[in-house]
């Protein structure tokens, strides 16, 4: 099975980076972008052939090691 995991700021935390590339955006002409939010994309191939076991145990690996879930959220997906 493959998941895939994306990870990204909790609403009201702020996000340097994001505002960086909203600054160089603007910097190479790109106007009319108001705010931008950046994140990570995870993709991993899983041996497991249960869908709820492997939602299970992605959804832990988030916790333990993906995502600081203190100022970060999570969403799953799994094929």
């Amino acid at each position: 099975m493959k998941a895939r995991v994306h990870v990204t700021l909790k609403n009201g935390v702020l996000d340097p980076q994001g505002k960086a590339i909203q600054h160089a955006l603007a910097a190479l002409g790109f106007d009319g972008v108001d705010d931008v939010r950046q994140g990570k994309y995870i993709e991993l191939d899983l041996a497991e052939t249960d869908k709820a076991k492997a939602e299970a145990a992605v959804d832990e690996m988030c916790r333990k090691l993906l995502s600081n879930t203190v100022i970060e959220n999570y969403a799953i997906e799994i094929d």
